[in-house]
């Protein structure tokens, strides 16, 4: 089949890749001349592990092209994907849905053969009507249906999340979109992941409803570790102890200092505009989305206690290991180092960071900090360490080197990646979340 996929930022460039290596034939379209410059001469425009590779090897092999022209890239197209950014609206938290409907508008105006156009993008309930509406008004004279797809991929393991995925979510209101999208996913189908076919409202839906839920136990953990500090538990063992129950399930369950990155901020947010608009409140997201804020700043806080407080940390200097959202990603979108920093460098605190992949992108949104080419550079002279990201090359730090290095040795590890005793034993003063 053709397929074109229009955005080519981690959504987009990402399914259609795979897509390609699946077989099809895929078109990329993105409105930025220098992205698609870049994808031509092979450079991604995100760190994701693999996706050099493979893009790559089906450039080679001719399954996978670039352009910038929306109308050549959905010619002859059987499904167009509309996998563009919708971010939080300024001023009220709402889905920015402006450039899904620019792009539905422009497939209208040049659609050239029947196609199903599919909602890659996370919107809202409702989206897919008006995108429907949009096509209609166009005036096109070419059969049309409209499908909505949510995608379900984590940032860092993207690729094998596509091909082996755990549901794909397909909303359609006419047996022409369920018989394209059949076909698109037939080879998957044939690996028998499972597919769930739905209306388009309850697609739409499926996809907010769940990251919300993951978002809710990320925060049910966190705030459990906050008691368990309290009364001297241990959240891991606590986490081990509920994730167990097969009802429950252990992922999603790891303490840290709250969730950041591309999906759960603005989804939760966008929910929680969407059950407004429907006289529908949603208090446990609002809720979730309430104490995850808070608990950034929180977690900045923390490492303030580890100074001696915030009135003796002035003048004193942290290394922040750990900037992005997560690790095997540059994403810095919502991430709580920029919260952490902020804290810090609010209260006077010089901040040395260091990020395998999210430096570049960090720079601008934390023009206080110091950026520094590897750990050891950052923990240099520093009063305490602090981890905010658990990448794996600090989970094997020199422990001596970094307490001869360090001012002080103190490390405040907000991932858990360490053992207590370990650490303590080495001569460290060591925090960390929920746990003694």
């Amino acid at each position: 089949m053709k397929i074109a996929m229009v955005g080519s930022g981690y959504v987009g460039l990402v399914s259609g890749a795979c897509f390609a290596d699946f077989g099809h034939d895929v078109v990329c379209i993105d409105k930025d001349q220098s992205k698609i410059d870049r994808l031509h001469d092979g450079i991604m425009p995100i760190y994701e592990p693999g996706l050099a590779e493979l893009v790559g090897t089906n450039v080679k092999a001719g399954r996978l092209t670039f352009t910038t022209s929306l109308a050549e890239g959905i010619k002859g197209a059987d499904a167009i994907f509309i996998a563009v950014g919708t971010p939080s609206r300024r001023g009220d938290g709402h889905a920015d849905l402006s450039f899904v409907y620019a792009v539905a508008e422009e497939i209208g105006q040049n659609l050239a053969n029947d196609a199903v156009v599919v909602t890659k993008s996370t919107v809202p309930v409702g989206t897919g009507d008006e995108v429907e509406r949009i096509l209609k008004d166009s005036g096109t004279s070419h059969k049309f249906a409209v499908v909505s797809n949510p995608e379900f991929l984590r940032e860092g393991a993207a690729i094998g999340d596509f091909k082996r995925p755990d549901r794909i979510v397909i909303g359609a209101e006419d047996e022409f979109g369920r018989e394209v999208m059949r076909e698109v996913y037939r080879p998957l189908f044939l690996n028998e992941s499972p597919i769930l076919f739905t209306g388009r409202r309850t697609s739409e839906l499926i996809k907010y409803a769940a990251n919300a839920f993951l978002a809710t136990k990320i925060t049910f953990i966190n705030e459990m570790a906050d008691l368990c500090e309290k009364v001297g538990a241990d959240v891991q063992d606590v986490s081990r102890g509920i994730g167990m129950d097969n009802r429950i399930g252990a992922k999603f369950l790891h303490a840290g200092p709250g969730y950041g990155g591309s999906c759960f901020p603005k989804d939760t947010l966008a929910l929680l505009k969407t059950a407004e608009d429907y006289d529908s409140p949603t208090r446990i997201v609002e809720a979730v989305v309430k104490v995850n804020d808070s608990r950034k700043r929180a977690m900045g806080r923390k490492v303030l206690d580890a100074l001696g407080g915030a009135e003796n940390a002035r003048g004193k200097k942290v290394a922040l290991l750990g900037l992005t959202f997560k690790p095997n990603t540059d994403d810095m979108r919502d991430s709580p180092a920029i919260a952490v920093a902020q804290t810090l460098t609010d209260a006077g605190v010089e901040v040395a960071a260091f990020d395998p992949e999210g430096m570049e992108i960090a720079a601008p949104l934390m023009p206080e900090v110091t950026m520094v080419d590897e750990p050891y550079a950052a923990i240099e002279g520093a009063d305490a360490i602090a981890i905010v990201t658990e990448w794996d090359v600090f989970r094997a730090l020199d422990l001596k080197r970094v307490k001869e290095i360090a001012k002080a040795p103190v490390l405040v590890d907000l991932r858990n990646i360490y053992r207590p005793d370990d650490v303590r034993a080495a001569g460290f003063e060591y925090s960390s979340i929920g746990r003694g």
